[in-house]
């Protein structure tokens, strides 16, 4: 099935299926899908949700997370992870872009692109990476007034909203910042940047909401996995930038043997085939929609002799 087919297209709205998944019990493991690629090759590996993290899809435009990217950019993205996967995405809000109206803005383009759920922060902006120094948050009145908003403006996207201020003004001030955000209608709450096993702990013990952690590389949290979250309170987890990090260590490790080599002969290995790529993205799927499209052939392999061995063992190149 493609996403131009009417049986290839869900038939509930995104926001709904995604609270079904957070309803249903467990944790909800939420990989980060920096585009449509990344999101079929999640889909595949048996991942439900999808997350889009506002870090990697500036990253991906070689900007830094600083609330540069206007909503319309972020829009592209949600929309063409949508269309590739079907899956429901919870998308990076940032500071929902502005103020008041601005967040609501963005919750109908979200939506209209195909968002199934939002989390908004509580920085200013410039906002920075919640696992970086030198955040500076609004007023606790301001951050509700925009999750109201949000709840308002939503037809049925699932609102998240984010706490930054256990680094900032402390634990006690991260809890009853979300108890404010509750009860101006968020459907949950993303605890930033937490420390300690303990403190994850303390939060869902007294923060009686849906909880989202955050498992990113190389931050402030410990490394924990996503049954020890469970078993910690916690209904929802993601790896925001993990698809990104690892292809663009892979790529620069490319563009390194091309300059070394004059060639990619020698990291063929490493590649996804071409017959791999065409299951991936379903060529032949598409293809059979249109009748004056012949059906594609692979092209046999030629790789070098070196490379034989691996590729009789590994599949078509």
């Amino acid at each position: 099935m493609t996403y131009l087919t009417a049986d290839g297209l869900p038939r509930e709205p995104a926001g709904a299926r995604f609270r079904a998944l957070v309803g249903r019990g467990g944790i909800l493991q939420i990989p980060g899908a920096h585009n449509g690629m990344a999101g079929l090759l999640a889909k595949r590996a048996g991942f439900e949700a999808l997350y889009l993290s506002g870090a990697a899809m500036t990253a991906s435009m070689g900007l830094p997370d600083l609330g540069i990217i206007t909503v319309d950019e972020a829009c592209f993205f949600v929309r063409t992870i949508a269309r590739a996967t079907g899956l429901p995405i919870l998308v990076d809000g940032d500071t929902g872009y502005g103020g008041v109206l601005n967040t609501m803005h963005m919750v109908r383009a979200f939506e209209d692109a195909g968002a199934a759920a939002v989390h908004i922060e509580d920085q200013e902006l410039p906002k920075k990476c919640g696992h970086l120094n030198g955040k500076r948050l609004v007023e606790p009145a301001e951050m509700a007034a925009k999750v109201a908003a949000a709840k308002r403006a939503a037809r049925h996207l699932y609102v998240i909203a984010r706490t930054d201020a256990a680094g900032v003004e402390g634990f006690e001030a991260a809890v009853e910042r979300a108890k404010r955000y509750l009860d101006a209608g968020a459907d949950a709450i993303f605890p930033e940047a937490l420390t300690s096993r303990d403190d994850f702990a303390r939060f869902a013990e007294a923060v009686r909401a849906p909880l989202l952690a955050n498992m990113t590389e190389f931050g402030r949290t410990p490394y924990l996995t996503a049954s020890e979250f469970e078993a910690l309170g916690y209904r929802m987890i993601i790896w925001p930038v993990s698809s990104l990090r690892v292809a663009a260590k892979a790529q620069a490790e490319l563009y390194a043997a091309i300059r070394r080599d004059g060639g990619t002969m020698h990291h063929l290995d490493r590649m996804q085939t071409r017959a791999e790529l065409y299951e991936t993205i379903g060529l032949a799927a598409y293809e059979a929609l249109d009748s004056s499209i012949a059906a594609t052939v692979v092209p046999p392999d030629v790789r070098p002799a070196a490379e034989e061995g691996r590729s009789r063992s590994g599949g078509v190149a």
